[in-house]
């Protein structure tokens, strides 16, 4: 298993998934400039410093709410569907892997108790944000 894997469904890309087990030396952005939602990994020594910074207010647009999850604890199988609807993809996250969902639809089954935090754009528009259907 690669400790990060990029999914995509018929060239649209749906998902870049960091595994617990991943390592690199100093800062990686594994999203490009123009991602409604950047993520990255920083690796730095004790004692290293990150300048004090303020981010600057700037209007953005965003056409397509993404998340990330993290796995705090348990297992979970993420199945991801085309534009159809129909299912053509699965994997499982465990403890430690981080997963960023960006374009088409996906599903969760938890297959243990899992503890999962997520983050994604705001203001939450409720029933406006997403359409449910069925597995």
């Amino acid at each position: 298993m690669e400790n990060i894997e990029n999914i995509s469904i018929n060239g649209d890309h749906c998902a870049l998934i960091l595994r617990s087990n991943y390592s690199d030396n100093g800062i990686k952005f594994f999203t490009d400039n123009e991602s409604p939602l950047q993520l990255g990994y920083m690796n730095r020594p004790k004692n290293y410093k990150i300048k004090p910074h303020i981010h600057i207010e700037a209007e953005r647009k965003i056409k397509m709410t993404h998340e990330v999850l993290f796995i705090k604890s348990g297992k979970v199988k993420i199945t991801f569907y085309d534009k159809k609807k129909i299912p053509k993809k699965e994997t499982i996250l465990e403890k430690g892997d981080v997963i960023l969902l960006t374009n088409n639809a996906h599903g969760f089954e938890m297959l243990e108790d899992c503890e999962i935090i997520e983050v994604k754009q705001g203001p939450y528009m409720g029933d406006l944000d997403k359409e449910r259907f069925d597995f």
